[in-house]
């Protein structure tokens, strides 16, 4: 079994984690970093520690009142993309260890298409 990170847990709830294939499983939000862990394979797990953390990027449809999914994006190994069914509340719970001001949307689908059109008309 794995060892947590975390010494107070402040949510549990399941969720998917995608790397490379959708992994389930649930994931814990604590007082000492953001941990998932597979519900079938133990030896599947991520722990990022709240001081790695970088930027936390939600994607909002519908004005808010859907986010699919959310990624967190680290110093030093990348992006992880994960989707619960209440990602508010998860959003809400990272709030309280990650700035405000390192919580962003991502970009829309018409916000990417409008760049790639930019990109391919500029001069350069």
């Amino acid at each position: 079994m794995v060892q947590s990170l975390n010494t107070k847990v402040d949510l549990i709830m399941d969720a998917t984690a995608f790397t490379g294939l959708a992994d389930y499983g649930k994931i814990m939000i604590g007082d000492k970093g953001f941990e998932f862990y597979n519900s079938r394979d133990s030896r599947k797990y991520i722990q990022i520690p709240w001081k790695e953390v970088d930027y936390v990027i939600a994607s909002v449809l519908l004005k808010g009142k859907w986010i699919p999914r959310y990624a967190i994006k680290t110093k030093k190994n990348g992006t992880y993309t994960f989707a619960s069914k209440e990602a508010k509340k998860v959003l809400r719970a990272v709030r309280k260890y990650v700035d405000p001001n390192h919580m962003v949307q991502s970009l829309s689908f018409f916000d990417v298409v409008k760049r790639g059109v930019q990109s391919k008309f500029k001069k350069g």
